[in-house]
């Protein structure tokens, strides 16, 4: 999924994305891919700071120190964690007690990737914004994290919460991700978002490709607040700008599918469930460790299409054979249910 986030110049997350996909690399058994991300790391975060030096570089100095290490290069390890000393005499934290600003920001990045801890990353993302609260992108960042994780809640964000979203917004009038959440909350509370969707969607457009470009947020909100045809419509003309961006074709399939799961109706015709059959099995290649949940959507999308059934249950008697976790398992049996019991 990192390689979705997107690497275009002026992100402003490119440094720390390159440390996480060098400490990926690093566990995958790349070494040199490690190396190279870290290095990138840097010159990414000289370039968004304009600076040489920073208390930015105190995690990436720290990475780079441990992978020479366990590259055996005790010397340049030793040279990268005097780097790390020198920096944290030159840009001390408010207190003993306390990490660094930029830490507690990277750490809090860090755990939106790999952690469910809500408190913790909650608690290092308010730090960092209460220590250098001019850092406008520690604070989108931090709400479009409460976003994802009141994604399902229908009466969307709290009042209180949903006005500092729109200070945000406002402080950061060129994150269209925001603003497309933001839309998004707005729509939840019964206001009329139509307009103000298609204008943003067209800036999406223009905007480089990756999953924080706003375009899942809009589509959710085309969806949603105008309608599921012209959110289709929205995922197509994406992907014929970009036919070959992958995050765009699962964009358009997710779309595809909810039109012919959740709208079934007489615009749903058999061209539209073979364009969505085709998206998916794409995807399917493209996301191997998203093939489970995918296979199972190809699979009801094989059951709405004119003579599919056959193929949709050889589809749920092969994933019933495969060796799965018990999360996994509990997926597959509800949804093979919900697909037994369906009209």
């Amino acid at each position: 999924m990192l390689v979705d986030i997107g690497t275009e110049e002026g992100n402003s997350w490119l440094g720390h994305i390159y440390n996480l996909q060098g400490f990926v690399q690093f566990r995958l058994g790349s070494t040199e891919d490690a190396l190279s991300f870290f290095n990138k790391a840097a010159e990414a975060f000289r370039q968004m700071r304009r600076a040489d030096d920073g208390p930015w570089l105190v995690v990436n100095y720290g990475n780079l120190a441990w992978l020479h290490h366990h590259l055996g290069d005790q010397a340049e390890s030793e040279a990268y964690l005097s780097k790390v000393d020198a920096l944290m005499k030159k840009y001390p934290s408010p207190s003993q007690d306390e990490l660094h600003a930029e830490t507690y920001a990277e750490k809090a990045w860090t755990l939106m990737k790999f952690s469910n801890d809500r408190e913790l990353l909650a608690d290092y993302f308010q730090r960092a914004i209460k220590m250098q609260p001019e850092m406008v992108e520690w604070n989108t960042s931090y709400f479009l994290w409460l976003v994802n994780t009141s994604e399902h809640r229908d009466d969307g964000l709290a009042a209180n919460i949903l006005e500092k979203m729109r200070v945000a917004q406002e402080q950061d009038p060129e994150n269209f991700c925001l603003a497309a959440c933001y839309l998004e909350q707005r729509g939840k509370k019964r206001e009329d978002v139509k307009d103000e969707a298609r204008e943003l969607a067209v800036k999406v457009l223009r905007n480089p490709v990756s999953s924080y470009n706003g375009m899942r947020a809009i589509l959710r909100v085309y969806s949603n607040y105008i309608s599921i045809d012209e959110a289709i419509a929205l995922a197509e003309e994406a992907l014929e700008l970009h036919p070959d961006e992958r995050y765009l074709k699962r964009c358009a399939a997710l779309c595809l599918k909810r039109k012919i799961r959740y709208f079934r109706d007489r615009h749903t015709n058999q061209s539209m469930i073979d364009r969505a059959v085709s998206l998916h099995e794409e995807v399917i290649s493209l996301y191997p460790h998203f093939s489970l949940v995918k296979n199972i959507d190809l699979a009801n999308i094989h059951a709405k299409s004119n003579n599919g059934m056959a193929k949709a249950d050889q589809m749920y008697q092969d994933l019933l054979k495969m060796d799965l976790k018990p999360a996994e398992k509990q997926l597959l049996y509800n949804q093979y249910e919900k697909y037994l019991n369906s009209d």
